[in-house]
């Protein structure tokens, strides 16, 4: 796939058939194309599925826990559903999975998976991008503060034929079900491959919640 490689000093940039623009593949970040990364997690805002438009300033001092998709982290948010912040980013840039409108998500969610009446008891956000040139700011800044998986460091898109968006960044996200933590003061703590079933980030979760009855306490 690659067609040219070139090096400087501690990045080493590779060019992809796939896409016009160089790749670091030390830091992950584009050399031509730069996307806008907001300050702070803070800074960021969403629309959610009901049109509604989030500004993650309300979320300060809590732990925040971000997925692009919109299922399975309902067991999460039951069980921490005052201390913790549970978001969804439904994503169709991964075998078309989610090609549902923003409409029919919650239906379908309801009807066929998981089905069975199911309601989301977390917020979940308006289809977006998480990788490419119409990248989702969230997606952006989280990758920029955490461009690998911490379970799975070397995780990449595998296949060529699925990969549809450009520019490609050793940063993208692989697939669905990747997760991103963020810990009270609005600082990415972790994120989370594929692979990593979301019910184990619970001991992390936990340690970030002690951190904020802590500062909860000083203040």
């Amino acid at each position: 796939m690659l067609s040219d490689v070139s090096e400087c000093r501690t990045c080493l940039f590779t060019i992809l058939n796939v896409n016009v623009y160089p790749v670091c593949l030390h830091c992950g970040s584009t050399v031509d194309k730069m996307t806008f990364i907001a300050k702070t997690f803070y800074d960021l805002r969403a629309t959610t599925l009901e049109g509604d438009s989030v500004d993650f300033n309300v979320f300060r001092g809590r732990v925040v826990l971000i997925e692009n998709v919109a299922s399975e982290l309902h067991q999460l948010q039951s069980k921490y559903p005052h201390r913790l912040v549970v978001l969804g980013f439904p994503c169709n840039q991964f075998g078309y999975q989610e090609n549902c409108s923003n409409s029919e998500i919650l239906n379908s969610l309801h009807h066929v998976h998981p089905g069975s009446g199911f309601t989301p008891n977390f917020t979940v956000f308006e289809k977006c991008d998480v990788n490419g040139t119409n990248t989702h700011p969230v997606f952006a800044y989280l990758k920029d503060k955490l461009p690998y998986p911490d379970d799975d460091p070397t995780s990449l898109m595998q296949d060529p034929k699925f990969l549809v968006w450009s520019p490609i960044s050793r940063a993208d996200v692989s697939w669905n079900f990747e997760k991103f933590l963020i810990g009270p003061e609005g600082e990415p703590f972790k994120r989370y491959s594929k692979k990593f079933p979301t019910i184990d980030i619970e001991p992390d979760i936990q340690r970030l919640l002690r951190l904020t009855k802590m500062l909860n306490s000083r203040g």
